[in-house]
């Protein structure tokens, strides 16, 4: 976990990877769960002896189930001491570049692209985050997410 303790110490950080995550596992039952919250039942992923079979071999999660893992990454790894509260304010760009087995162990690695100043002395920052995937070449998704922040 990365402490820092004020807004204005974060643009001196752009263009940075200011944190890297611990790594998670994913499991059968988070797809599972995903699939309803979501109702994306394709088989791909909740059908693990047809998935089995198929071109990856194993059940994979969902693209947007790796997206969704984002604010834990963050949550996780960086923390910004003197500030109330943080909200995700959406994603410029997202590629979900290779598939995401089931028991597969992710991890983020988070640049800092870009801080501004918004409202309220609160601080809009856009982050790459590339998630990659334990023992893999290519990452499994990068996203461009917007979070703000407020004193």
């Amino acid at each position: 976990m990365k402490t820092i303790q004020t807004l204005a110490e974060m643009p001196a950080l752009i263009g940075q990877e200011v944190v890297v995550s611990d790594w998670i596992t994913i499991t059968q039952e988070q797809v599972n769960l995903f699939a309803e919250a979501t109702g994306d039942h394709q088989w791909i992923h909740v059908d693990v002896e047809r998935a089995k079979a198929g071109p990856f071999g194993a059940p994979i999660a969902h693209g947007f189930l790796t997206l969704s893992l984002l604010p834990r990454f963050f949550e996780s790894s960086l923390r910004i001491a003197e500030t109330r509260m943080g909200v995700n304010y959406g994603l410029n760009k997202v590629r979900f570049v290779s598939p995401v087995p089931v028991g597969s162990r992710l991890r983020a690695r988070m640049k800092l692209l870009a801080c501004d100043p918004i409202d309220n002395n609160g601080m809009q920052m856009t982050w790459e985050v590339t998630t990659e995937r334990e023992g893999a070449s290519k990452p499994v998704c990068v996203a461009e997410s917007i979070a703000r922040h407020y004193p």
